[in-house]
């Protein structure tokens, strides 16, 4: 019972901020606008394509999602589609699934270290940042990685081995890179004695992210290494890992600096009170750590993006085994439920500085007449056309046209619905936004709506 009302509790709570944030055109196109017609192309027994993505990167309308992510669990997700075709039914799912991994966390803490603890473990899990952070942020497929992973540890330690092995499967679907948690969890099977499903975890896991990089998303027209992100270490895979053999002490600096890589790595920890460090469970998140922390891309190594989600089940299932660990090796029970006391209390006391913390500000829910002038500017957008719309403005489009992202003279759509009082991505400067606006004007397109700074544009026929 109490269980099932922290799980209510925490998805009202997250679907309250995400939708809030989408009425309040907080939500953007990339990646929420991407996401939905992915989706919508499986809800219609279609290819996933995203028109926007696809026009953006310089391919056709048609692109297959697929290429870009190899996410096919998101299919999953049709069949709500079914009853609001919409990019809101992505943030209520998302917040349900995010809610949802409280509950494998709460059974593995409480075979660990008992019923109060696991509640507390629970909400701490709830409150966390990470998760915060990853609603904050419109949709991605990491919305499934909590729950899978929880899924996987807590059926595995409770010896339920085929259901640990379709939670592994489940996650090798969600993205390329997941079979490299799922073989990770093949070391840690083996750590622990179990080396023949060590070893098939392990195969798959690597065997899954062999197969899609080389086969399945060059199939559906991606390029496997458009997120390449280490050319300062080598230009593929075995180059990389060459040179970072080669030269460890190097490799290692590079980890941690600049300052903020220590950072985020030193705050994940602390998600879990860095018990997590005595436990090998912390092993199967290693890969993600070090494929986002390793990487060229800086975007990958702050706190601001949903990036740290893909961990935080992990850590904190492998702070409990840390306290569990702890408890048996000083003889004092009392060591996990202070454990969990405290991460509970530092998530509490984080929450109100972290995205969760705006649900408590009246001033969150206010609609200013800027929210005011863009819900009207998207209204006078008609049903079934082309759009080329702002970043925070596409979503709200996206059920009912076809939207592409509004860009620096990439397209010439019929509509265009543009910002030119706010920076939109990827626009470098807002006054470009408006010199792009006064070029569209010149080049015969017609202003229908012009208020705060959103404009309207259509095409004469």
């Amino acid at each position: 019972m109490a269980l099932g009302a922290l799980v209510v509790l925490a998805f009202s709570a997250y679907a309250l901020l995400s939708l809030t944030k989408h009425r309040l055109f907080q939500t953007t196109s990339v990646d929420l606008t991407i996401f939905d017609q992915a989706v919508r192309g499986y809800a219609r027994f279609q290819a996933p394509t995203s028109a926007l993505k696809g026009v953006s990167i310089g391919r056709a309308a048609d692109w297959n999602q697929l290429g870009d992510h190899f996410s096919p669990i998101l299919a999953l997700l049709a069949p709500l589609y079914w009853i609001h075709d919409g990019p809101e039914t992505l943030l209520v799912a998302q917040a349900a699934l995010l809610a949802g991994a409280a509950v494998p966390i709460w059974l593995f803490a409480r075979r660990r270290l008992g019923v109060l603890p696991a509640y507390l473990t629970a909400a701490a899990y709830a409150l966390s940042w990470p998760v915060a952070q990853a609603l904050n942020f419109d949709f991605h497929e990491v919305a499934l990685v909590p729950l899978l992973t929880a899924l996987l540890i807590e059926r595995y330690d409770a010896g339920r081995h085929a259901t640990a092995a379709l939670a592994a499967g489940a996650l090798l679907l969600v993205k390329e890179d997941m079979g490299l948690t799922v073989a990770a969890f093949g070391v840690f099977a083996a750590l622990r004695g179990d080396r023949s499903r060590g070893a098939a975890y392990f195969a798959a896991g690597l065997g899954w992210v062999l197969l899609v990089r080389a086969v399945l998303i060059p199939a559906v027209g991606g390029d496997p290494e458009t997120y390449w992100a280490y050319d300062h270490f080598g230009r593929d895979v075995p180059g990389a890992l060459a040179a970072m053999a080669g030269n460890p002490l190097d490799t290692l600096q590079y980890l941690v600096t600049p300052a903020v890589k220590a950072d985020t790595l030193l705050l994940v920890l602390w998600t879990a009170l860095f018990a997590c460090l005595c436990s090998p469970l912390l092993l199967v998140a290693l890969p993600h750590l070090l494929e986002r922390m390793l990487s060229d891309n800086a975007n990958w190594w702050g706190t601001n993006y949903h990036y740290d989600t893909f961990t935080v089940a992990i850590v904190l299932c492998a702070g409990v085994d840390g306290a569990a660990r702890l408890a048996r090796r000083f003889g004092r029970a009392g060591i996990g439920l202070t454990w969990a006391a405290c991460v509970c209390a530092v998530a509490l006391t984080l929450a109100p500085q972290h995205p969760m913390g705006q649900l408590a500000r009246p001033g969150f829910y206010r609609a200013g007449p800027d929210t005011v002038a863009a819900a009207q500017a998207v209204g006078r957008v008609p049903d079934g056309v082309t759009v080329e719309a702002a970043n925070s403005l596409g979503p709200h489009l996206s059920s009912r046209t076809t939207v592409l992202l509004w860009e620096d003279g990439k397209q010439n759509a019929p509509w265009v619905v543009a910002d030119t009082g706010r920076l939109a991505f990827p626009w470098p400067s807002v006054a470009r936004q408006r010199e792009r606006v006064e070029e569209l004007k010149r080049a015969g397109y017609q202003v229908i709506f012009d208020q705060h700074g959103y404009v309207v544009l259509r095409r004469p026929s």
